[in-house]
C-alpha cells in the first residue's frame, strides 16, 4: 500500500505538457464548405466548457520553470528525431558505404544520396532478396532502430530498397564535382605542361620516345579550343624536327619474314609510328580546315609541313590543300599558301621537281573546275618557275657524231658472238637485275635527278603551264566576244586571271613552239581591241587599258624571243598602242605596264618609221603634259630616244610659224587620228616642251631642256650626259623618290612649334600698322576678291555643266544603241515570220 501511495504522489508531482497547438494556416488558404457548416451546426459544437479547457491547458502552472523548459527542449529533440529523413527526396548512405561525420553535437550523420528510381528499387529488392545475409541483418538493425525513433510506431516499409545505392555511381558523382571545381586556366596550364614534356622528350630521344606521339594526338583532341590549337603547333614543330631525309616506304612481304636484328627492328617500329602519328595528324588538320575557329591554324600548320619537308609522304594531300587555298578570301591565308608553292618551285632540290610538277597540274585542274575565276595570286606563282635554257634543244648530236669515227669499220663485219653456257646466262641476268635494284634505291635515296629524267619533268611542267595559260586566252576571248555582243562593258571584271597570264607567256615566250605562235599572235590582235577601231565607233572591249597594253607587249615579246623569224606584221600593235594613250588614266590603270610599252615597242628594237615616230614623239610630249611625274619622266626618255634614233625628226623642235620644216602626206596635224601615218605629225611643232620646262619636277624639267637643246647644238652630240635608262627603270625611279618624299606626317613636339612660332613671330610697332592700314585701298581690295570668287564660281560652275553634259552624251549614245539593237530583233523577228510562212 505505502508503494502505491508513493507512486500515486510521484504522479500527482509529474509535469505534463499541454498539447502542441496546431500549424498556422493564413484565412486565404481556408476554405469552408456548405457541407463543413452543417456539419458544425449538426454537432452542436458551439456549446464549449472552458473550465475543462484551461485545466487542461494550464497544467504546468505551479511547476518549476526549469524543469518546464528542459521538457520542451526533450520534446523538441523527440520531434526533430521523428522527421523523415527522406523530405528532399534523399536517403541517407548505408555506414558501410560511407563514413559517417560528427556534427558539433557529437551526433553522426551519414551522406545522403538521392532515391533510386522505380525500376531501380524493383532490382535492388529482388537482388537483396536473394543477396548475403550479414547484409540482410545489418539492413534489420536499421530497421529496428528507425522504427524506435518514430513516435507512434510507425514502421518503415523496403529500407532495404531505399537505401542501397550504387557505389559506382556516388563514384562518378564526386568527380564530377571536383572536375567542376577545378578551374579552366588551371586545366589548360596542366595540358600545356604536359604537352611541352612530351615535346621535350620527342626532341630529346624521337626513337624512345616516339609513343609520345599518340599523347600529344589524344591532347589535340580536347574540346578547348585553345588547347586544340597548342596541340596542332606543338605537332607541328616535333614533326618538322624528327621527319627523316628520305621517304618511307612500305615493306614487302618478303622483307617482313626475313628475321631480322633488334636494331633493324626497333628502327621499323619508330618509321611505322612515326608515319601511322603523321597520316593522323594530316587527317585531324584536313578536317578541321573546314572549322572558321581551326581554318588559319591548319592552313599554316600545312603549310610548313609542305615547305619544310615536300619529300615526305603524303606530299599530294598537301598540295591539293594548299592548291585549293590559293585563291581564299582571307589575304594571310593567301599569302602563305603562294609563298609555300613559291619556294617549292624555287628550291627543286629538296623533291627533285617532282612536287613542282604536281603543284603546276593541281592549279591547272583548279582553274579548269572554276573556269577561270580564281584571284589572280594563284597564276602569278607560276612566274618563280625556272627552265634550262636547252629544254627544246634533241639529244641525238653525240649519237650523230659517234658513226663519224668508226666510218672505217661499218664495212667490216661485226664479230660474231661466241657461245654462252646456261649458268653464264643466268648468272648475268641476276647481276643485272641486282644492279638495277640497287641503281633504283640510290636515285630514291639521293636528290640528284639524271639529265634525262629532268628533262622529261620540266617538259611536262611547261606543258602543263601553256596549257594553263592557253585556257585563260580561249575563256577571256569566248567571255569578252559574249559581252560584246550584249552591249556589256565592265573592264577587268570577268577576266582575273589575264593580266598574270600575259605576264607569264611574255616571261616564257621563247619556249613557245613555232607552230603555235602565228594563232597566238592573232589572239592577242583581238584581245588587244584593234579591230574595234578600224569602224570609228567607240570600242566597247571588256579589257582594261592595262591588259590591252599587255597583249601588245607579250607580241612584241614572242616576235622577238624567235629572232624575228616569224613573217607577221605588227603595225596594228603599234595602232593600237598610240590609241590607248590617250585612253590611259593614273588612278585606274597601272603606269609601270605603260611604261613597260613604252619600251617594249618604241625604245627597244630597230629604228622606227619617220611618220610612225614623228605620230610617237607628238603624242608623247601631250602625254607628259597631262599626267604626273613618273609617266612624264617615261614619255620624254622615249621621245628623246626617238628624236635620237630619227634625226629628221628633230625638226619639231623648231618653232615655225608654219609648223616642221619637213612635208609629208598630211599638211596639217590631225590629233584626233586614230592611225599614226594619218596624223600629220611632222607638220607640227612641240609646244609642249616649253610648258615642260618650268615643271615642278626637276627631273622632269632637266630632261625636257635636254631635249630643247637638240635643236640648237649639233646632233650627234650630246651637250648634257644624262644616265641611258629605259622608260621603265625611269618610271620605277622616279616614283620611288616620289613615295620617299612623302611628308611623314608626325606630330610636332612642343618644342619644336615654339621655336617655329618664334620665328614666324615678328614684333611690330603701332606706328608700323598704322602706316600698313593707311597704305591698303580698301576698294581695290573687294575688287579684287569679288574677281577671285567670280572665277572661282565660274569654275565650278564650268565643271557642273560638263558633268551634265558627259551624261546627256552617255545618254544618247545608249538611246542609239537601243534603237539598233531594236531594229535588228525585229528584222530578224519579220525574217522568222516569213520563214514561218513559206
Amino acid at each position: 500500500m505505502g508503494k502505491r501511495s508513493g507512486s500515486k504522489r510521484k504522479d500527482k508531482n509529474k509535469v505534463i505538457l499541454p498539447p502542441e497547438l496546431p500549424p498556422e494556416v493564413d484565412d486565404d488558404a481556408v476554405h469552408v464548405s456548405d457541407e463543413d457548416i452543417e456539419f458544425y451546426g449538426r454537432n452542436k459544437f458551439h456549446h464549449f466548457d472552458p473550465e475543462s479547457i484551461n485545466r487542461y491547458v494550464n497544467r504546468t502552472v505551479g511547476h518549476d520553470e526549469a524543469e518546464v523548459e528542459r521538457l520542451y527542449e526533450e520534446r523538441e529533440k523527440r520531434k526533430a528525431l521523428r522527421r523523415p529523413r527522406e523530405e528532399d527526396g534523399d536517403l541517407e548512405v548505408d555506414p558501410v558505404d560511407a563514413l559517417p561525420i560528427k556534427n558539433l553535437q557529437g551526433e553522426l550523420v551519414y551522406n545522403r544520396a538521392k532515391k533510386a528510381r522505380s525500376e531501380e528499387n524493383t532490382g535492388s529488392m529482388k537482388s537483396q532478396e536473394n543477396g548475403a545475409d550479414a547484409k540482410h541483418g545489418i539492413n534489420k538493425d536499421e530497421q529496428t532502430g528507425k522504427s524506435k525513433n518514430k513516435k507512434g510506431g510507425d514502421k518503415v516499409k523496403n529500407t532495404q530498397s531505399q537505401i542501397d545505392v550504387p557505389k559506382g555511381k556516388l563514384h562518378s558523382d564526386v568527380l564530377e564535382e571536383v572536375k567542376e571545381e577545378l578551374s579552366a586556366e588551371e586545366l589548360f596550364e596542366k595540358k600545356k605542361a604536359q604537352l611541352a614534356e612530351l615535346g621535350m622528350a620527342m626532341l630529346e630521344n624521337p626513337e624512345s620516345n616516339i609513343r609520345s606521339l599518340n599523347d600529344m594526338l589524344s591532347i589535340s583532341n580536347d574540346r578547348d579550343q585553345k588547347v586544340v590549337k597548342l596541340g596542332l603547333m606543338s605537332l607541328l614543330a616535333v614533326f618538322k624536327d624528327i621527319i627523316p631525309s628520305y621517304r618511307i616506304r612500305q615493306l614487302t612481304e618478303k622483307e617482313l619474314a626475313v628475321e631480322v636484328s633488334k636494331e633493324v627492328k626497333k628502327t621499323r617500329y619508330y618509321e611505322y609510328t612515326l608515319i601511322r602519328c603523321y597520316k593522323a595528324y594530316l587527317q585531324k588538320l584536313i578536317s578541321l580546315e573546314k572549322q572558321l575557329h581551326f581554318y588559319s591554324v591548319a592552313v599554316r600548320c600545312m603549310c610548313a609541313l609542305l615547305d619544310t619537308a615536300p619529300h615526305f609522304n603524303f606530299r599530294e594531300s598537301l598540295l591539293a590543300s594548299v592548291a585549293k587555298n590559293l585563291s581564299s578570301s582571307d589575304d594571310v591565308v593567301r599569302k602563305m599558301c603562294c609563298e609555300t608553292i613559291r619556294s617549292i618551285f624555287i628550291n627543286e632540290g629538296k623533291h627533285r621537281g617532282e612536287a613542282t610538277i604536281e603543284a603546276v597540274r593541281l592549279i591547272a585542274d583548279h582553274v579548269k573546275l572554276n573556269d577561270c575565276q580564281l584571284h589572280p595570286d594563284s597564276i602569278e606563282v607560276f612566274l618563280s618557275l625556272s627552265f634550262d635554257e636547252d629544254l627544246g634543244e634533241d639529244e641525238t648530236e653525240e649519237q650523230k657524231v659517234k658513226p663519224k669515227k668508226n666510218k672505217y669499220r661499218q664495212n667490216q663485219q661485226a664479230p660474231k658472238p661466241l657461245p654462252v653456257s646456261d649458268k653464264k646466262k643466268t648468272r648475268q641476268e641476276l647481276i643485272s637485275k641486282a644492279r638495277e635494284e640497287v641503281d633504283a634505291d640510290l636515285r630514291a635515296v639521293s636528290f640528284t635527278l639524271d639529265p634525262k629524267e629532268r628533262k622529261r619533268i620540266q617538259r611536262e611542267t611547261l606543258s602543263a603551264l601553256f596549257e594553263t595559260y592557253f585556257r585563260i586566252l580561249k575563256h577571256s576571248m569566248s567571255t569578252s566576244n559574249l559581252r560584246s555582243k550584249a552591249n556589256i562593258v565592265s573592264p577587268g571584271a570577268s577576266h582575273p586571271l589575264l593580266a598574270p597570264c600575259l605576264e607569264g607567256l611574255g616571261k616564257f615566250s621563247h619556249f613557245i613552239d613555232l607552230d603555235f605562235m602565228g594563232e597566238l599572235i592573232a589572239c592577242l590582235k583581238k584581245l588587244s581591241g584593234y579591230s574595234d577601231h578600224q569602224d570609228g565607233t567607240p570600242h566597247d572591249n571588256t579589257l582594261s587599258v592595262s591588259e590591252r597594253m599587255q597583249c601588245c607587249i607579250v607580241a612584241f615579246k614572242v616576235w622577238r624571243s624567235n629572232l624575228e623569224a616569224l613573217n607577221v606584221d605588227l603595225q596594228d600593235f603599234f595602232v593600237q598602242l598610240y590609241n590607248l594613250i590617250l585612253e590611259y588614266r593614273p588612278d585606274r590603270d597601272r603606269g609601270e605596264v605603260l611604261a613597260d610599252a613604252l619600251k617594249t615597242l618604241l625604245w627597244e628594237g630597230k629604228q622606227q618609221d619617220i611618220l610612225r615616230a614623228a605620230a610617237f614623239i607628238k603624242r608623247l610630249a601631250t602625254f607628259a603634259l597631262s599626267f604626273g611625274s613618273a609617266e612624264a619622266i617615261a614619255a620624254l626618255v622615249t621621245l628623246k630616244h626617238l628624236l635620237q634614233k630619227n634625226s629628221k625628226c628633230c625638226n619639231m623642235l623648231e618653232n615655225d610659224s608654219g609648223g616642221g620644216s619637213l612635208s609629208c602626206l598630211v599638211a596639217k596635224y590631225n590629233p584626233e587620228a586614230k592611225d599614226p601615218y594619218l596624223s600629220g605629225a611632222l607638220a607640227s611643232v612641240l609646244w609642249e616642251l616649253s610648258l615642260l620646262e618650268k615643271h615642278y619636277d626637276i627631273s622632269v624639267s632637266s630632261m625636257t631642256s635636254n631635249i630643247l637643246s637638240m635643236a640648237t647644238l649639233n646632233r650627234t652630240k650630246n651637250p648634257v650626259l644624262i644616265l641611258n635608262v629605259n622608260p621603265l627603270e625611269a618610271y620605277r625611279d622616279l616614283s620611288i623618290e616620289w613615295e620617299l618624299s612623302k611628308p611623314a606626317g608626325k606630330a610636332l613636339s612642343l618644342n619644336l612649334k615654339k621655336r617655329r612660332r618664334g620665328k614666324e613671330f615678328v614684333a611690330l610697332n603701332p606706328d608700323v600698322l598704322q602706316k600698313a592700314d593707311r597704305s591698303v585701298d580698301k576698294e581695290e581690295l573687294e575688287e579684287k576678291l569679288q574677281s577671285h570668287f567670280a572665277v572661282l564660281r565660274g569654275i565650278s560652275e564650268n565643271e557642273r555643266l560638263r558633268a551634265e553634259l558627259n551624261h546627256t552624251f552617255s545618254s544618247i549614245n545608249m538611246y542609239k544603241e537601243y534603237k539598233k539593237q531594236k531594229k535588228k530583233n525585229m528584222k530578224s523577228k519579220i525574217i522568222r515570220k516569213k520563214v514561218a510562212k513559206v
